[in-house]
């Protein structure tokens, strides 16, 4: 079986170069290659001589993912993009450019497990993790499609990305180090429904990436009605989970917090939010939900998004509504699969 080269870190493919008769500085060459120059193609690697060239091609296999659509909004250039992995199956990244610079949204894994009823990723359940060479080439492909540099990450497309623990730490490692594209951590951010344990694991790492917890509610009954994971984990224990990474990493945390009309979006339901995260150091960001038309659930009101809003910062929380991006193109999480996938199921 071939070595998904992509995936190793820079003293791996050291290690396994060496492994294989080459003398280490190759595994420099060959790692900008992959990582700088986005080659996925070893006949490229045109400062190797043929006879490495081949000896790489009987001995790893360089993992990418193929452009099948994308669409681009014509409101705010916001790009979705669905990629085909080599077992077939499809997963969904996002291109969304701001004046800051340009932010990518990568899915984790193919599928999710976690249930969220306001998430069309979780609809069909979870396939399987990627890997990190998978992740990796989400951000490299459109590097490339675009011609445009990537400078911020967000693991927040489909997926938990603590359901695939190592892969995603191996993927960190690998697109901020300075071998490769070299994307600072504290420009990384990874988002979790709130698996505890995971959470706690992530501040021993010490990384400087940002944490977002997708909350969602202001109380354990409201998240066990939107949630499945909140039977497991209830919003106090999560909380010290959180001040624990804090503690550990000094980072500000961030609370995502989908609006949903009726559900949890009243004054009422402000008023919980700020007693639990008073003290905080965090930053709460105000979604309002996409509508699935597999679910009853709607976009809040602009009053209703407004006057949450005010509450929160009248009482000195930190907080932003997300700009609505790619309404047009079906940019919400998981979306735009789940179209291509019931399309294809009729053919």
């Amino acid at each position: 079986m071939k070595i998904d080269i992509k995936s190793l870190n820079y003293e791996e493919l050291k290690e396994s170069i060496r492994l294989i008769g080459e003398k280490p500085f190759r595994a420099k060459q060959i790692y900008e290659w992959l990582h700088k120059k986005l080659i996925d193609d070893f006949d490229e690697m045109s400062n190797l001589s043929k006879d490495l060239r081949e000896k790489l091609k009987d001995n790893y296999e360089i993992i990418r993912v193929e452009k099948v659509d994308q669409r681009t909004s014509k409101e705010d250039e916001t790009s979705k993009f669905l990629f085909r992995l080599y077992d077939d199956r499809v997963i969904e990244s996002v291109l969304m450019k701001y004046k800051h610079g340009n932010s990518v949204c990568i899915s984790s894994q193919v599928g999710c497990r976690m249930g969220c009823k306001f998430c069309a990723s979780t609809l069909g359940g979870l396939e399987r993790n990627l890997t990190p060479s998978e992740m990796l080439d989400q951000i490299y492909q459109i590097q490339k499609l675009s011609n445009e540099r990537v400078s911020n990450i967000v693991v927040m497309g489909t997926g938990e990305p603590f359901d695939n623990y190592d892969n995603l730490l191996k993927f960190i490692e690998l697109v901020s180090d300075e071998n490769g594209l070299n994307i600072s951590q504290r420009n990384i951010t990874v988002s979790t429904c709130g698996l505890v344990e995971k959470i706690r694991m992530l501040a021993d790492e010490e990384l400087q990436i940002t944490l977002a917890i997708s909350l969602h509610a202001p109380n354990d009954e409201v998240r066990k009605e939107l949630m499945p994971v909140a039977n497991k984990y209830d919003i106090a224990t999560i909380l010290d989970a959180c001040k624990y990474y804090y503690n550990k990493t000094k980072r500000r945390l961030t609370f995502e917090y989908s609006l949903v009309e009726g559900v949890n979006d009243s004054s009422d339901n402000a008023m919980e939010l700020v007693k639990k995260l008073k003290g905080l150091n965090c930053h709460v960001n105000l979604i309002p939900v996409n509508p699935i038309k597999e679910r009853n659930y709607k976009h809040s009101q602009g009053k209703f998004i407004q006057n949450f809003k005010n509450i929160l910062e009248k009482n000195r929380i930190n907080v932003t509504i997300r700009r609505e991006m790619g309404a047009d193109i079906d940019a919400a999480c998981g979306q735009l699969r789940k179209s291509y996938m019931d399309q294809n199921s009729e053919d």
